[in-house]
């Protein structure tokens, strides 16, 4: 569920980037972004941590899970902006928002995290 919708994300993330703002193409794009947004950060809660993990009675976590949490209240304040009528800032937090999920995703190409050595195998 988190690499699929991380994925729909991107590609989402890019299509409103790319095109014109306030349109209804915009905003229902838009939409499904932050739903995909949301299950990709969710469902980083369900991968537990491998480096430097911190165990709880609700699971174990790491820094990277920070990420997420940040995400979701960046979201959150993404959309508030709007509807207020702040486009400067809903624009900054969107492209915040989408500018953590491309580092993320760089993350994880680097040497022994499970989606980069699996992309390897895949590749070679």
């Amino acid at each position: 569920v988190h690499v699929v919708a991380a994925l729909l994300a991107l590609a989402l993330g890019a299509f409103v980037i790319a095109g014109r703002k306030g349109t209804p193409a915009h905003r229902m794009a838009g939409r499904l972004w932050v739903a995909a947004m949301v299950a990709a950060a969710l469902g980083s809660f369900f991968i537990e941590a491998q480096r430097f993990p911190v165990h709880t009675p609700l699971g174990t976590f790491g820094p990277i899970h920070l990420l997420s949490a940040f995400t979701l209240w960046n979201l959150w304040r993404a959309i508030a902006a709007i509807r207020r009528g702040a486009v400067t800032a809903h624009r900054r937090a969107m492209g915040g928002a989408f500018a953590g999920l491309v580092i993320a995703g760089l993350f994880t190409l680097v040497p022994g995290r499970t989606l980069g050595a699996w992309l390897v195998a895949v590749a070679g």
